[in-house]
Order: structure tokens, then sequence, then C-alpha cells
């Protein structure tokens, strides 16, 4: 997938692992989010069921929250079923904040 160079020069990246699977890895913030959202849409463009593992998230603020809420929109208009994995503590607390954690569908190790 994209990989987008953020101001400080890390990558963030979409890479699809498997089969309804992907992991993102650097940080999510404004530079990065718009190349990860474009590839997040090629991603869910495939009928089944996903799950994208934010474990390699190095830092994340609310572009990161925004990513995830446009994410998911995509896949609920095309009627797939997104989770997610190891959501980054910043994401879950700016979402708690904004009172839209219940929307977030994070799943737990294999499942």
């Amino acid at each position: 997938m994209k990989v987008r160079r953020t101001d400080n020069g890390a990558a963030a990246r979409l890479i699809a692992v498997g089969e309804g699977q992907a992991w993102v890895e650097g940080p999510l913030d404004f530079s990065s989010v718009p190349a990860l959202l474009k590839a997040g849409d090629l991603l869910l463009r495939r009928p089944g069921a996903f799950r994208i593992d934010l474990g390699g998230v190095t830092a994340a603020n609310s572009a990161g929250l925004a990513l995830v809420l446009e994410w998911l929109d995509l896949a609920r208009s095309r009627h797939l079923d997104l989770r997610f994995l190891n959501l980054p503590d910043s994401v879950r607390r700016i979402a708690a904040f904004s009172n839209l954690e219940a929307l977030l569908p994070v799943a737990e190790e294999g499942t």
C-alpha cells in the first residue's frame, strides 16, 4: 500500500498481511492520514470481514481517530465487517473524551 513520509520523516503504511488482515505502522497524524485513507479505501473494496491491526502505530492524534472513523464509515457503506486490533491509547482517550468510543468496533486478539 502507500507510504507517506510525515514532516518528521517517519513513514506511515497500511500493509495487507493476509486475507482480510492489515497492519498499520508509523504515526497517525495530519500528514500521514490522507494517504492512509486512500490505501484503506482500496483495501476495503474487497468483500468480506476485515481486521486492521494498529499495533505498529508509533503516535496518534485526533487525525488518527478521524481515519479510523472514516475507514469504519467506508466499511459500513459497503456492508463489510471491520474490526480494529490494538487501538492506540491516545485514540481511545480522544474517542472517550468525544463520546465516540462506543462507535469503535475493537476486536480482542484471536477474534
